[in-house]
């Protein structure tokens, strides 16, 4: 698509807009056409209406008989549906210190294997899990400030541990410290541990949020070979460096081959993604992660909340069934691995041309530099929708600089305290919290709230703000089809 760049004497802009227009040009074939300051914003027209088309499986999958992938993706999802208990029940677990009680729970919108919840947008999902979850089986637990019953769902980092003053001390933290105890629970034994003084910690502004990230596809994105997204990182080099974009990958410190799951792309497969999630947000040791976990600040846990033989989810040797064999963080990764990408929308909203438009804008000013539209996969050996499939994600897998704005303080892996992994932006049509934390739940707020001091994304956000805002509404509702 040609699109003149033109510049009134009220426009000059600086040295990086110079660099930006530059870039529209080259992406389009054209030239890039600037607007007049002041015009009216285009407007996020919403969580996308309608038919549902998440939370399936493969195509592949469900067309193969039983015993077979469908079978495993059953098993998967009821394993990811299971509600646990600290002891005593038939899902043992949960705690001593947890997030929430199933994986379903916070992974739930708009169907199984989204991201958190709101129940003002989809009512039948319910509201806000960990909302509910403080006080299931009683318990003394108090739900914190930032734990709504609307969403989203949260789990809270520390940036640096505290002295023993309770000031703020200069030795990073950064590690997951849970909302709730099962102390007082009904389940949960002699256990006398508290919560986490949230409240102090956020008057030392030393607390960091992040919000499930969706799994749809998950399978597609395990089997991107690192040479694919080595070979797209080295891709479109100019308009990269003319525009300030330099991602790079994390990597596995035992094998050194890429990362690629969370917000940091911090995990290497999904059987770990899923395991150390059973135990870090649910408590719940497994074979990947076997042992009991007392909050970072903790020494240790003391022996009264250690309620259950250890691993408390492992394999069954003596399973009747195959699918029966593996635990369940293992039947986590399966579910997931299975679980097909969202279907985006090729009407809605806005019609067939505004969306196809604003498809047009998204690779003219750049955004697809980082949100590759798509990348593909290697052969698979587990089912064939996984082998050598086009897995059109709208992400590089690369870590990005996101400024001070985005910035979290935690480093994870080679990602630092202002990185993250690019988001993939397949059923962005239909989540309803965006950006790691959740603070907003209006797209072109999230744009907004990339431009920051340091930041890869300032030239493309500067070139979307420049678009007029026909085309602005073009780009919001591609996002939204999607």
């Amino acid at each position: 698509m040609s699109i003149c760049f033109a510049r009134t004497a009220f426009q000059q802009r600086t040295r990086q807009f110079g660099r930006a227009a530059t870039v529209a040009a080259i992406l389009s074939g054209g030239c890039f056409a600037s607007v007049m300051i002041g015009q009216q914003a285009a407007q996020d027209p919403g969580v996308r209406t309608g038919s549902v088309d998440s939370g399936k499986a493969l195509p592949s999958v469900v067309a193969t008989p039983d015993p077979g992938p469908s079978e495993y993706f059953v098993d998967g999802l009821a394993r990811f549906k299971e509600t646990d208990g600290a002891s005593g029940g038939e899902h043992n677990g949960l705690g001593p210190r947890f997030n929430s009680d199933s994986c379903v729970s916070c992974h739930s919108q708009p169907a199984e294997g989204g991201s958190s919840p709101s129940a003002s947008v989809f009512p039948n999902i319910g509201m806000n899990p960990e909302f509910v979850a403080a006080n299931a089986a009683g318990g003394p637990n108090k739900i914190p400030s930032f734990i709504t019953a609307d969403g989203p769902a949260r789990e809270a980092r520390f940036k640096f541990f505290l002295n023993s003053s309770g000031t703020l001390s200069s030795n990073p933290d950064g590690g997951v410290h849970d909302l709730y105890v099962i102390s007082g629970r009904s389940d949960g034994g002699n256990c006398s541990i508290k919560q986490p003084d949230f409240a102090h910690n956020l008057a030392l502004n030393n607390v960091s949020f992040r919000i499930p990230t969706p799994i749809f596809g998950a399978g597609l994105i395990e089997n991107i070979p690192d040479e694919t997204i080595l070979a797209n990182m080295n891709a479109n080099t100019r308009a990269k460096n003319l525009m300030g974009i330099s991602g790079h990958p994390n990597r596995n410190g035992n094998d050194g081959t890429m990362t690629r799951f969370g917000w940091k792309g911090q995990n290497k497969s999904l059987v770990i993604f899923s395991g150390e999630a059973y135990n870090v947000e649910m408590g719940v040791t497994n074979e990947l992660f076997p042992n009991e976990r007392p909050s970072p600040d903790e020494a240790a846990l003391p022996g009264a909340c250690i309620l259950n033989p250890l691993p408390e989810d492992k394999s069954n040797v003596l399973a009747a069934k195959t699918t029966d064999a593996a635990g369940d963080a293992v039947g986590f990764g399966m579910f997931m691995r299975l679980l097909a990408p969202p279907t985006p929308s090729t009407t809605s909203p806005g019609g067939a041309t505004s969306i196809a438009n604003g498809r047009q804008m998204f690779n003219a000013i750049g955004c697809a530099l980082c949100h590759t539209p798509t990348l593909k996969t290697g052969p698979s050996s587990i089912t064939a929708d996984l082998s050598n499939a086009n897995a059109n994600l709208f992400s590089d897998l690369l870590v990005h600089n996101m400024g001070q704005n985005l910035a979290d303080g935690v480093s994870q892996g080679n990602a630092g305290p202002d990185e993250f992994r690019t988001a993939p932006l397949w059923g962005l049509g239909q989540r309803i919290f965006f950006l790691h934390d959740g603070r907003t739940s209006d797209l072109a707020d999230a744009i907004r709230e990339h431009a920051s001091r340091g930041s890869e994304a300032n030239s493309v956000v500067q070139l979307y703000r420049n678009l007029p805002q026909r085309q602005q509404q073009d780009l919001l509702n591609f996002l939204r089809s999607l």
